[in-house]
């Protein structure tokens, strides 16, 4: 009597969801398309700062967009868009690398924050509307720094600079060693925290935030590449 072998069990196959190319493509174009609206907005804002205009105070402020009400108006529409976008880019991101603790963690933190600047961006038009409008002029800076250092509004603009410097650094540095993405991506998205806080406070323009939003979005389309390349379930 022969002893009958029976065939090792064949792995399972992963089940794939009807909508998982739906989402890769949308993902990726997402990371693809976000940044870019960071690049808009830093360029549009380095223009109108490039003969050493600020927004620093309520009357700087006023002063910019009274001088640039429509290149401020599509800087900040590009950024709302850009806010809206990095969400699905960030979701994108966690698929590639699904057990990194770091990429989770800071992209949290990087949604966070850019919801936050969703908000910052739109009270803006506030400001372009009132320096359009003409009158006390005094009286509407003092309201504009009154409204950004009451304490029950402070923390949306700590919570953005949070998520936009530290959540996009600890991000990368979760990309990087995961090794899901090539390194010079993960190394364009590192890069945007220190050159902004370089702009910040060696050279008081935008040219070095301009930089490093372009590199970051080189990055984020490195990632998109890869996960319209990945296989299986997303």
């Amino acid at each position: 009597m022969t002893a009958t072998v029976e065939a090792p069990a064949r792995p399972a196959e992963p089940v794939r969801q009807p909508t998982s190319g739906v989402r890769r493509v949308g993902s990726a174009l997402a990371m693809v398309l976000a940044p870019w609206g960071f690049v808009i907005t830093n360029t549009a804002y380095a223009w109108a700062i490039r003969n050493g205009g600020s927004d620093a105070t309520g009357a700087d402020a006023l002063a910019l967009a009274g001088d640039y009400p429509m290149l401020l108006r599509v800087g900040m529409v590009a950024g709302m868009l850009g806010c809206l976008l990095l969400i699905p880019a960030v979701l994108g991101a966690f698929r590639l690398a699904p057990t990194s603790r770091l990429v989770l963690a800071g992209g949290s933190l990087m949604i966070a924050g850019y919801v936050c600047y969703f908000g910052v961006l739109e009270s803006n038009f506030i400001i372009v509307a009132m320096a359009e409008h003409g009158g006390p002029l005094a009286e509407f800076a003092a309201v504009i720094d009154a409204g950004q250092a009451d304490p029950w509004s402070t923390w949306v603009f700590l919570l953005f600079v949070a998520g936009n410097l530290i959540g996009t650094l600890v991000f990368a540095i979760g990309l990087l060693r995961s090794r899901a993405v090539p390194v010079w991506a993960a190394l364009g998205i590192m890069l945007w925290p220190p050159l902004h806080v370089i702009g910040l406070v060696l050279f008081g323009n935008e040219v070095p935030q301009v930089i490093g939003a372009v590199l970051q979005a080189l990055g984020f389309a490195g990632c998109a590449a890869v996960l319209l390349r990945k296989r299986g379930p997303v």
